[in-house]
């Protein structure tokens, strides 16, 4: 049953900030997947010793996806695979299954917030038995591979029905098919004060969660609906599609714009929150009120006390380098660890292994802690929820009284989408090169008072990452320049724009950034070079 077939290099399976990322059609091409699973493999040492797990988001061409992987482990020799039932599992409940069972890793199938459909986007990432992303010279290895392959051996057997939990053997190798739920759902119960959240539902609080038609409806029911005991259809979009319903499966103010109009009508919930394509990402909202995913990472972490799980103290916090420095100022406060790292999970992973941090986060709307080395946004909707069955507050209050206290940094992000690539290659290479005439010089009222790279030099393994472009104003505000590794084509240009005030803590977001934003065009020549006048996207 076990066959070898040859084959030739794709020279497009460079793996970005979280796995291979691509359009469906291109990954339906004969062999893509082959090659990229084969090459995964051929890095692995002693598979016959190792045991994975396979399951993902349920976007199209995963479950062809998921059989390829199962023929060509047996085929490989992998002793044994955990597959979630029908192919479903989150990225954090993926996570949660690895370390608790302490597996080698996981193939997990997930573009994350990307489009799904035949005409969207497919990912597939390599997780290690952290839970979490390889390391870079794991993925170099990987792409390497890819480079260089020549043939692939898979196992010409029936496909495998993964519909029904149970055990079973397939060309050899070990096949658990389990509930994907569970050990999350176990989890969840022991981080969080589920008594308190039920007694909140019980006297009448309301919630409307969108599960955007992605993989976290089924979790959201189980714990908000059937356990917490929200009320019925709560959850919302909660059956996961392959094409997400049409829906773009981004938790921000421009895709989750039915949950959005919900809560700032006359018929909104007391609380809203919603989950990107792969239960990674979180948007969280009051009535009437968007909290950024800057200000949630403060605000969790100034009230991480409230928490069952974290009462007894946390060892830190970390941020990327494009998120608000709202947090900086609560770590300060707390006399916490803090630091600022790259884009990308992986550089919080060092940091939680060495017992650096406890709670991290990204602007574009992931938060997580070390329970496990993704993020998380189920997890993120249960903490806020627990902060409010504690305080008795409402989500603005909450808010309001935060920045009182540590002040507000105005933020947003305007995101350049489908730029050739060498156009934004070339154009953040002009801008480095810039980057030290600035300083001192003065654009909208604002005196830039430094300008350079960011560059992260890692304090577990000594590794030194450049990551954006950075400018600092005299008063405290911010402009980042990035380029996207999350896109499956083209490329993302990623403006960042931050203003902080102490005292000035309710005016509109979009003018207190507006000076920021011409001066950020204005340096970076974005409209000169992409022929674009404003931004894609706005968040």
């Amino acid at each position: 049953m076990i066959t070898t077939i040859k084959t030739t290099p794709f020279t497009d399976q460079k793996m970005g900030t979280a796995g291979l990322r691509r359009k469906s059609k291109v990954v339906t091409q004969e062999h893509y997947i082959e090659n990229f699973v084969q090459s995964i493999f051929n890095v692995i040492d002693n598979l016959s010793e190792k045991t994975f797990l396979v399951g993902g988001d349920g976007r199209f061409y995963n479950d062809i996806a998921i059989q390829k992987i199962i023929k060509i482990a047996a085929a490989n020799g992998v002793k044994k695979l955990l597959i979630a039932q029908n192919g479903y599992i989150s990225t954090p409940a993926g996570s949660v299954v690895i370390r608790k069972n302490k597996l080698n890793g996981g193939l997990i199938l997930s573009a994350s917030h990307n489009p799904g459909g035949e005409n969207g986007d497919f990912g597939l990432k390599y997780s290690n038995e952290t839970g979490g992303q390889v390391p870079s010279s794991v993925t170099d290895a990987i792409y390497q591979q890819t480079l260089n392959i020549s043939e692939y051996k898979i196992c010409l057997g029936d496909d495998v029905d993964i519909s029904k939990i149970g055990s079973t053997e397939y060309c050899g190798m070990q096949i658990e098919i389990i509930d994907a739920l569970k050990d999350y759902v176990d989890m969840m119960q022991n981080i969080f004060d589920f008594n308190a959240i039920k007694q909140m539902f019980a006297k009448g609080f309301t919630m409307r969660f969108d599960a955007m038609n992605a993989v976290t409806g089924p979790y959201a029911i189980e714990i908000f609906e059937n356990i917490l005991g929200a009320p019925k259809c709560s959850v919302v979009n909660a059956t996961p599609k392959p094409d997400f319903g049409g829906l773009h499966p981004d938790p921000n103010l421009v895709y989750a714009k039915e949950l959005v109009d919900f809560m700032f009508s006359d018929k909104a919930a007391d609380f809203g929150a919603a989950n990107d394509g792969d239960g990674d990402r979180n948007m969280i909202l009051g009535k009437g009120f968007f909290v950024t995913p800057n200000d949630s990472l403060a605000i969790l972490t100034d009230n991480y006390k409230l928490i069952p799980h974290y009462k007894s103290g946390i060892y830190g916090v970390a941020k990327s380098a494009a998120t608000s420095t709202a947090v900086a100022r609560v770590a300060k406060e707390h006399n916490i660890g803090y630091y600022e790292v790259p884009t990308g999970w992986k550089y919080f992973v060092n940091l939680m292994d060495s017992n650096r941090i406890t709670f991290c986060g990204e602007e574009s709307f992931g938060t997580g802690s070390s329970h496990i080395r993704e993020k998380d946004g189920i997890w993120a909707v249960l903490f806020w929820l627990n902060i409010l069955a504690v305080t008795g507050k409402t989500v603005e209050e909450i808010t309001v009284e935060h920045w009182k206290k540590y002040g507000r940094s105005y933020y947003i992000r305007f995101d350049f989408e489908g730029v050739d690539t060498s156009v934004a290659d070339k154009l953040m290479a002009d801008l480095e090169t810039k980057l030290p005439t600035l300083a001192s010089q003065v654009f909208e009222g604002f005196t830039i008072k430094e300008a350079k790279p960011f560059v992260y030099n890692d304090p577990v393994d000594n590794s030194s990452t450049k990551n954006g472009l950075v400018i600092y104003f005299a008063d405290g505000s911010r402009i980042v320049y990035r380029l996207s590794g999350t896109g499956s084509s083209g490329a993302t240009i990623r403006v960042y724009l931050e203003r902080f005030s102490q005292n000035d803590i309710l005016q509109n977001p979009l003018d207190m950034v507006s000076p920021l934003a011409k001066i950020a065009l204005q340096v970076a020549e974005i409209p000169q070079r992409t022929g674009k006048q404003k931004a894609d996207v706005i968040t």
